[in-house]
This record gives C-alpha cells, structure tokens and sequence, in this order.
C-alpha cells in the first residue's frame, strides 16, 4: 500500500509535490497540533513536521522531523525517511486538494483546455474541486525539477 502522509501547516508545498508523485497527503494550515498528531495516528499518516517540539512531546506514531525549507530537498528527506519507491506515475493526485483525478470526458476536454494545449496528451480533473490538468509547459518543468532532484529515479 503507498504511504500516507499528513503535513503541517508549515509544508504546504512539500504537500503539493508529494501529490505530484501520486501521493495521498493531507494538508489542512487550520489543523491544531494534538489534532495533528490524533489524525495522523488514526489514519496511519506520517505526519510532517518541521516543529521539533510537536515530534518530542506529543509523539506521533510515524513522523518526519523535515530540516530544510526547501520544498524538493524536504521531498527528498521525507523519501529517504519513509523509503519511497519511484512513483509509477506522476499527476495522479490534484496538487490543490488531494483528490484521486479522473481521466476527462471528451466534451470536458473540448471545452476546458485552451485550444492551443489539446492534444498534447491525456487530460484530467478532479472530481473534488473540478480543476483540469494536462500535459504542458508547467508539468515539464516540474519533471525537470523532480529528475534533477531524485537523478536515480526513472521519471
């Protein structure tokens, strides 16, 4: 089963790439800490953290103390930590809210993508929010970003 994960409100983009890699990670800012660690215990989440006393004093069952502040080094740490395997596929997970995404109907496809990007490949959306994803310029540039900073996986 792919981990779980649950970021506090200080990683909201490490939650983002970890959904990029098609990763089920929870991030809700509002979210108090011993919520934090109640719902990650119950939900078999590691929770991430960059709050040294939330990992001392309340003790979550699976957490990552992350150190950067750099959001592809955390993703690294975080892999590293939980022993994440090279991602299958990548864009399985909207970025925004965590929803599993959907391949797009044709008529969404039609009306929802600019007609300068359609036809670069499969579009999909989030059945949660409604928003629209396909492959272009931006998805691009972010495996670049991933490939420069797992060189080991194959993406």
């Amino acid at each position: 089963m792919p981990e779980r994960f649950l970021a506090d409100a200080m990683l909201g983009r490490l939650a983002r790439w970890l959904r990029v890699l098609g990763l089920d990670a929870v991030y809700d800012p509002e979210t108090d800490d011993p919520d934090l660690v109640a719902l990650a215990d119950a939900e078999g989440r590691w929770l991430l953290t960059r709050d040294r006393h939330l990992v001392e004093h309340l003790r979550p069952r699976h957490a990552v103390l992350v150190g950067s502040d750099r959001p592809l080094r955390q993703l690294r740490e975080v892999a590293g930590a939980a022993g994440l395997e090279p991602p299958f596929t990548l864009f399985t997970r909207c970025p925004v809210c965590n929803g599993a995404l959907r391949a797009a109907t044709a008529e969404e496809a039609e009306t929802l993508v600019p007609e300068a990007s359609r036809g670069l490949g499969p579009v999909r959306r989030c059945p949660n929010c409604g928003r629209v994803y396909w492959r272009g310029s931006h998805t691009e540039r972010m495996c670049r970003a991933l490939a420069a900073a797992f060189p080991h996986w194959r993406l």
